[in-house]
């Protein structure tokens, strides 16, 4: 029993960082393509992302944020299952976000952030069941032109897909200590990165991925079990190689491999009612973005 509930806890936290990844984002725009290729279980998955964040200028210290994100799955079951895979072989999360962002005091700004999804299979329109709500509040400190840079970010973050039915700790922690490196300690992201030069750089990162969908028309399984929810949760080490056009955009390549990955379908009561990988997989991915920082 304790192993069982350590995983549960290990797995639930996987997720909720996954989750979470939209509020540590310092984003304006991205693309970006992601491979898990096919391994033992036969399943391989493409995911599609495109983001757009606008901040509109209220006053001197305050600004609104507004902005959207999508997200499409594609997956491709290579051995027979015991279910109809047509209605998980395209999953879609999109995200409407709207922020605040104001002034504390001289060292803080606020950051609030409410995040409507949608997270479906979309096989018959738009239901109840695939509405979910994120929302987190941060305070953000920063020094750019300090001898060693560094960037605070603390808070707490909710989200409905988790099953834990209160806010979340947020903690993010960058430090440029050195010329030529940095480091990042924080969830969804942890890094190490070596400055080559102002146009390169590379990194050793540990990050969470995955998804919380859900299944719009019931999958019927051995045993009179019911999935109708599907999630992946991985924890994944990455090698990334990053070229700045400029301060503030970029295309970046990483190779990376899970340390821990689960994909399940999962009933009304988010209890994993079949299990579709748990092997260690590749995760490939490459892109461009336009970030504040």
């Amino acid at each position: 029993m304790p192993n069982k509930i350590t995983r549960l806890l290990i797995l639930s936290g996987l997720l909720g960082g996954c989750i979470l990844a939209n509020a540590q984002s310092s984003d304006l725009f991205r693309l970006e393509y992601l491979r898990i290729p096919e391994n033992n279980t036969g399943i391989n998955t493409s995911r599609y992302r495109a983001l757009i964040n606008v901040p509109i200028k209220v006053n001197t210290n305050n600004y609104l944020v507004v902005g959207s994100e999508y997200n499409e799955f594609d997956i491709e079951f290579r051995k027979e299952t015991p279910f109809n895979k047509d209605d998980v072989e395209q999953l879609h999360v999109i995200d409407f976000n709207l922020g605040y962002i104001t002034k504390w005091n001289d060292n803080w700004r606020l950051v609030g952030i409410v995040t409507p999804r949608i997270a479906s299979n979309l096989t018959g329109g738009i239901s109840t069941d695939d509405l979910f709500f994120n929302a987190t509040a941060s305070f953000w400190k920063e020094a750019k032109d300090a001898e060693k840079p560094f960037r605070i970010v603390v808070g707490l973050s909710f989200n409905s897909t988790t099953g834990i039915p209160i806010p979340l700790p947020l903690v993010s922690y960058y430090r440029r200590f050195h010329p030529k490196w940095s480091y990042t300690l924080g969830i969804p992201k942890s890094n190490v990165r070596y400055h080559i030069s102002d146009r390169h750089s590379l990194q050793l990162a540990l990050l969470l991925d995955g998804y919380f969908i859900n299944i719009q028309d019931d999958i019927q399984l051995p045993e009179g079990e019911v999935g109708s929810r599907i999630s992946l949760s991985a924890l994944v080490g990455t090698f990334w190689y990053q070229y700045n056009i400029n301060k503030n955009m970029a295309f970046y390549a990483t190779f990376g491999r899970s340390l821990i990955l689960e994909g399940t379908l999962r009933n009304d009561s988010r209890d994993d009612v079949f299990l579709l990988n748990n092997e260690a997989n590749l995760f490939l991915r490459g892109g461009f973005r336009i970030s504040i920082f």
